[in-house]
């Protein structure tokens, strides 16, 4: 018998509309209790939900001097890797932040513009369930820090030492040490010493999810976060190890993660599943539970072949994957035509999970396909666009169409507004 896993093979129309775990309405009726209880509860709703759901039988709150002796204790190795991966995220969002600047221009009797302003207080989730991820913390605490929030706020289930070093690498100012529904319920109405949040950020399972489209109504959130997606597109060019390894890093982050393909022929597709069977059988010989996760999540997996280029790219465009991964050669010239993923990664030495740990965009994306609605996590996210208008003296043409405009609306006292200045001899002729 052959020795190959095999994947699911997959039409262009199976590729649009798929399910999207968190919303769920069982889901969203149990989430949404939840919030409402610790929203009424407060800490004391926190407490009980941290202890039944998180298993956290010790303290909710962490803070600076907790973080800073966590990272005093970690080893050589991991601070290094921890303050080198924070200096690479933190030069990208500085770097996001320079391309969007104040505006100031002419208009009739004066001048307009911009400015540009972070939010005051941001909640960032870090999972914690499976796996700790300290990563998590610079790519949502740091970068909220870089936009310049004052107040940063980090949720985790299970805070172990590497993640509270990352809170001290980070720059955060608290840490609640609660997961799911209830976490998020406190970033959006605060709870005991934590202040409500003015945005919430970051990753989680589909109870996270859920619970974030809930906030909504009341926090600005970015894109709710389910479970991994990666979407490789192969050639003959691409080395079948590396992209089975590829597949298994987004594999074993979660039983409900997506990893698929998209090749250019049914020979590059054997290839590949005849190197994931041998890469499990590697994986389970490391850590049993990872390969057991990532084999339930290669059963959501599926792969698309076809010769034509453009039916490669429209596959990738109508899937919109959180990840796009491009081991094929000319990498840059397919990407051009590729409009919807919520990263890219462009050629075989651009491993996704080189993004995942630190060269610089960030690793919290868009999933079920909302990469079609949305960008990946990014200083953008913590900040506030406020327009100002100064005008020294009103100008004719300007409250004249504002009148006009004003009247055709029904709105009288508009109007009457605009040509009080003109009454009262404040006007800017041309």
């Amino acid at each position: 018998m052959e020795d190959r896993y095999s994947l699911r093979r997959v039409g262009l129309d199976e590729l649009g509309a798929r399910s999207r775990p968190a919303d769920d309405p069982a889901c969203e009726a149990t989430v949404r209790s939840i919030m409402d209880a610790v929203g009424s509860g407060g800490e004391a709703a926190l407490g009980r939900y941290a202890r039944e759901l998180d298993g956290n039988e010790g303290r909710l709150w962490y803070g600076p001097a907790d973080f800073d002796a966590a990272l005093g204790s970690l080893p050589a190795d991991q601070r290094s890797a921890l303050e080198g991966a924070a200096a690479r995220v933190g030069s990208f969002a500085a770097a996001q932040l320079a391309a969007l600047g104040p505006v100031a221009v002419e208009v009739p009797g004066g001048r307009a513009g911009q400015t540009v302003v972070p939010v005051e207080r941001a909640g960032c989730y870090v999972p914690g369930g499976r796996y700790p991820l300290p990563s998590t913390v610079l790519m949502t605490a740091l970068v909220a820090r870089r936009a310049g929030v004052a107040d940063v706020a980090v949720a985790c289930p299970r805070p172990v030492p590497v993640v509270l070093a990352a809170c001290a690498v980070a720059g955060v100012d608290m840490l609640l040490a609660a997961g799911g529904a209830q976490a998020i319920a406190a970033f959006v109405h605060g709870a005991g010493p934590l202040a409500p949040r003015d945005v919430v950020v970051g990753p989680g399972n589909r109870w996270v999810a859920a619970a974030k489209r809930i906030a909504q109504a009341f926090v600005r959130c970015d894109a709710p976060a389910g479970p991994s997606e990666l979407l490789v597109v192969v050639d003959e060019s691409a080395d079948p190890v590396t992209v089975a390894w590829d597949l298994l890093a987004q594999a074993e982050h979660d039983p409900d993660a997506v990893p698929a393909l998209a090749a250019s022929s049914e020979a590059v597709v054997v290839a590949v599943e005849r190197a994931l069977a041998s890469c499990l059988a590697e994986l389970a010989g490391y850590r049993l539970e990872s390969a057991d996760i990532a084999r339930a999540a290669l059963a959501n997996g599926w792969a698309f072949v076809s010769p034509d280029r453009a039916m490669l790219a429209e596959a990738a465009n109508r899937f919109a994957p959180e990840h796009l991964e491009l081991a094929i050669v000319e990498p840059r010239a397919f990407s051009a035509t590729c409009r919807n993923a919520g990263a890219v990664f462009l050629g075989c030495a651009s491993a996704e999970a080189l993004g995942d740990y630190g060269a610089g965009p960030n690793h919290t994306l868009p999933t079920s396909g909302r990469a079609r609605s949305y960008g990946g996590l990014s200083v953008f996210d913590f900040l506030r666009i406020r327009t100002w208008l100064e005008l020294d003296g009103a100008d004719e043409r300007l409250t004249s169409d504002t009148a006009t405009l004003a009247r055709a609306e029904g709105l009288e006292a508009h109007a009457r507004s605009a040509e009080a200045r003109l009454s009262r001899g404040w006007i800017r002729c041309p």
